[in-house]
């Protein structure tokens, strides 16, 4: 088992917090099989409401795939405690947002996608349902009578103890 930790770093204009929309958010990834080397061709669609029993021991998966190429069954689980919001404080730095317990595969690429809340400065408006797909999003808030935005989204994946 090799805990992942997925980092981002984004620039956040009149935003002060972004965060996945919790136990229902659907993370979007591609995977690599450790044991042959293996890529998803499709984004795999992972949340923690999504439970799959292991076909082995009575642990519970959020993600479980048998890899095309070698037939190897691999499996992931969320860490539900892991999960954190970004916020002004971090921009300029890359941030865990979610860690990822992983066995037999390892995450390669992210796509941020739809399902996201970003709450503006000065309690502004609280957007929920950002969609990222493009790597950016642009709105106007009334309460504040500013734009706010999310741009620059790059992202990173690092092992953690």
């Amino acid at each position: 088992m090799v805990k992942i930790a997925l980092k981002i770093k984004v620039l956040l204009e009149n935003i002060e917090e972004l965060k996945s929309s919790g136990s229902s958010h659907n993370w979007y990834f591609k995977f690599k099989c450790c044991n042959c080397g293996e890529i998803t061709k499709k984004w795999c669609s992972v949340s923690l409401e999504d439970s799959i029993p292991s076909t082995k021991g009575n642990a519970v998966n959020h993600f479980l795939a048998k890899c095309k190429l070698c037939g190897r069954e691999n499996s992931m689980t969320i860490v539900e405690d892991s999960i954190k919001s970004f916020t002004a404080e971090d921009q300029g730095r890359f941030k865990k947002i979610v860690i990822l317990d992983c066995r037999g595969l390892e995450p390669c690429d992210f796509s941020a996608r739809e399902g996201w809340i970003a709450k503006a400065i000065d309690n502004g408006t609280e957007f929920t349902d950002v969609d990222l797909y493009e790597y950016e999003w642009i709105e106007y808030c009334e309460k504040i009578k500013k734009p706010v935005g999310i741009t620059e989204i790059e992202h990173k994946f690092e092992r953690v103890k």
